[in-house]
């Protein structure tokens, strides 16, 4: 066992003999504590037959352990006040739990073993089959949720990232206790593992209780490396006649998540539609009144990005929302963001970071992503200050390496009738 201490914040750094992280953030002025166990293991790692496995396995480890039952597993952190938590991203999943400092060694016996120790009995395998069934089809009853289900199919076509986590009721309905079991096994190992927690808390206590719990998470040795996925810019119109609203996606690759232009592209964001006050927001909602909703934002991976817009508007806007996009998009490669306009997206920016790291949980989780994507913690003054570097040269760099006609990808849903766009349409 190693520990380090990072010379920024309150941050410690300990790996267990089994090749566990334990990584701690003391904030004395709270009462609370956030913790998570994060397994570096997405969706991303599925075959297409496995697609939904690993949003599945989330589900199944709140079923019951070889300690305790379903109910007395919610019942155990809703009688402290806390609550228990998880969720599936494309590449990790997360277990948490967020309670009173004095509640954190019942909170952490509860989450390390639902992540441990699970049954996987048969009976609540097609339980759940059912449940995630039915929130697949809410899903699917969601417009908004859908067109964006649809664009990340076509522009990461036949890849993993371009597959639902939630998978589909073929995949979903073909999972047995041995496809679960496998696949939580060959995910769930200690190198694999990361536990991380934020709050009112010692590092020595919280190192101790993960040793209680995590030293014997055996070892699954290295993960082969990956090639990175290709991009599509696919135009695709899908008809659901139910709808009164059209829904859109327009998107184009960016960079990965540890990209050093990764700040840039933040303000670039920013200031295309990433709050009341960006171009698309003012132009597209407040001065041609074309849409209630429209934003962009930045996914980013490990080794790849989008840049994406969403706008719901009529059908006979439709178009006019598409040219209104492609015509920031034309001026942003053309002509710098103004000093004035730059200086508020900045600002917006640094206002919005500081903000979401002022909870426990959002601590937790920031130290997380940091260990899995740069190896280092980094303070929030190198982050404002990464932040003012950006220039209006390199924003414009960035829109013209990207917003291309042909790297433009183009989802549309709704009641489309004989609406009909093509490439020659997508010009910037």
């Amino acid at each position: 066992m190693s520990t380090t201490v990072a010379p920024i914040r309150d941050i410690e750094v300990t790996l267990l003999a089994n090749g566990v992280r334990v990584i701690t953030e003391v904030m004395p002025h709270v009462r609370s504590v956030s913790v998570g166990v994060w397994v570096n293991s997405g969706s991303r790692r599925e075959t297409s037959d496995q697609n939904g496995l690993t949003h599945f396995i989330e589900h199944m480890l709140f079923k019951g352990t070889e300690n305790r039952s379903a109910e007395e597993i919610a019942r155990s952190v809703d009688s402290i006040g806390g609550n228990l938590d998880a969720f599936t991203a494309k590449e990790m999943v997360c277990y948490n739990t967020k309670v009173l400092d004095e509640h954190l060694p019942k909170a952490f016996d509860v989450l390390a073993d639902l992540v441990l120790n699970p049954l996987f009995r048969p009976e609540d395998i097609e339980k759940e089959k059912g449940v995630i069934l039915e929130e697949l089809k809410m899903d699917a009853d969601s417009p908004d949720y859908l067109v964006h289900e649809i664009f990340s199919s076509n522009f990461w076509k036949d890849h993993a990232l371009g597959r639902p986590i939630l998978g589909s009721k073929k995949t979903i309905e073909s999972f047995d206790r041995e496809a679960v079991d496998s696949f939580y096994r060959g995910a769930y190992g200690s190198s694999n593992t990361l536990i991380t927690a934020a709050g009112n808390l010692a590092h020595e206590r919280m190192v101790d209780l993960a040793r209680q719990h995590f030293e014997k998470l055996p070892d699954l040795g290295p993960r082969p490396a990956e090639p990175a996925p290709g991009t599509y810019a696919a135009i695709s119109l899908k008809k659901k006649k139910e709808l009164e609203q059209v829904h859109l996606c327009l998107g184009v690759p960016s960079f990965h998540l540890s990209h050093e232009s990764r700040f840039a592209c933040y303000v670039l964001n920013t200031l295309l539609g990433g709050g009341m006050s960006s171009r698309l927001f003012q132009n597209i909602r407040e001065r041609q009144g074309l849409a209630y909703a429209v934003f962009s934002e930045l996914n980013t991976y490990s080794d790849t990005g989008c840049l994406m817009i969403y706008a719901g508007t009529s059908l006979k806007s439709a178009r006019k929302v598409v040219d209104s996009i492609l015509k920031e998009f034309s001026q942003l490669k053309n002509e710098e963001v103004p000093a004035e306009e730059l200086r508020r997206a900045k600002d917006h920016l640094k206002g919005s970071l500081m903000l979401s790291l002022e909870s426990t949980s959002s601590r937790m989780s920031n130290l997380a992503r940091q260990a899995m994507y740069f190896g280092r913690f980094i303070s929030l003054d190198e982050v404002t200050a990464a932040i003012e570097a950006v220039t209006a040269e390199e924003i414009q760099g960035i829109a013209k390496t990207f917003f291309g006609s042909e790297q433009i990808a183009l989802t549309i849903l709704g009641n489309l009738g004989n609406f009909k766009i093509g490439r020659q349409d997508l010009v910037c």
